[in-house]
């Protein structure tokens, strides 16, 4: 069996103070057993305006974030899954919101671009990420030692066909900064249904409090098993939540409902 771990941020906009917040989780995780590792998304800097990611926005393959990420990944042996954090885009006042992923070595081994963008209104509740984040255009995945790893975050929960084009997976991931209108509606409900229908461990790593800038997330980081039970959760500030992927247990759901074989679309 491989053990699995979600970090939970409640991140600032002061980049080293997140930085150092990931080492001492990671470390945390790592020291329960972990051997695979995902942080939040916005991990790295939870702004005072959509601007301040894009003026902290690193080029692929090098700057600070990268740096403490892959150290992580190569200090603790595990495969790191570094939430989200700001690349720079073809648009100078844009951003990619990316997913990169490292091995036991450190090395870099797998990206994912969100696709899916942001936007709500309720009240005095308003988010629009296409403001300063350019969708990404394609499916994320990696293969581990255990099965493949599907790559999705936030927003991209809402969207099932995006789960279906990763293929079947042992593990799909979710870095979140649910915000805790939304969550409280349908956080738990979707995780559970992504489980359910892809028949695979989901393992969601999000952001849990009231940030500097006002803004509320909702966290209940999870790890959800093929069955849709919700095997372990933090509810709200930082921690680790852990749990076993169980090979014998994902194939006997698949077994006992073979729901993925009986697809006819």
């Amino acid at each position: 069996m491989t053990r699995v771990a979600a970090v939970q941020m409640v991140s600032t906009p002061d980049v080293d103070q997140n930085l150092a917040t990931a080492r001492r989780l990671v470390g945390q995780a790592a020291a329960g057993g972990a051997t695979l590792v995902t942080l939040p998304e916005y991990w790295p800097i939870m702004g005072m305006s959509d601007l301040d990611k894009v003026r902290h926005a690193e080029s692929e393959g090098a700057g600070p974030i990268q740096d403490c990420m892959a150290a992580l990944a190569r200090e603790h042996g595990i495969w790191l899954i570094g939430g989200t954090l700001p690349l720079r885009s073809h648009d100078a006042g844009k951003v990619l919101n990316t997913t990169l992923v490292y091995d036991p070595r450190g090395a870099s081994i797998g990206r994912y671009d969100k696709i899916h963008l942001f936007g709500f209104n309720k009240g005095s509740e308003s988010y629009d990420e296409s403001r300063t984040i350019v969708p990404g255009a394609a499916v994320g995945s990696f293969e581990a030692p255990f099965g493949r790893v599907g790559l999705s975050v936030c927003y991209d929960l809402r969207f099932p066909e995006l789960y279906r084009a990763m293929g079947e997976c042992a593990l799909i991931v979710v870095p979140a900064a649910f915000t805790h209108t939304t969550g409280m509606a349908h956080w738990e409900v979707l995780l559970r249904a992504r489980a359910i229908e892809n028949q695979c461990y989901v393992l969601a790593s999000a952001q849990g409090g009231t940030h500097a800038n006002g803004r509320r997330t909702f966290g209940h980081s999870m790890l959800v098993d093929p069955w849709g039970e919700v095997r372990d959760v933090l509810r709200e500030g930082e921690g680790v939540v852990s749990g076993e992927l169980d090979p014998a247990y994902l194939a006997s759901v698949r077994e006992s409902l073979p729901a993925l074989r009986h697809r006819r679309m």
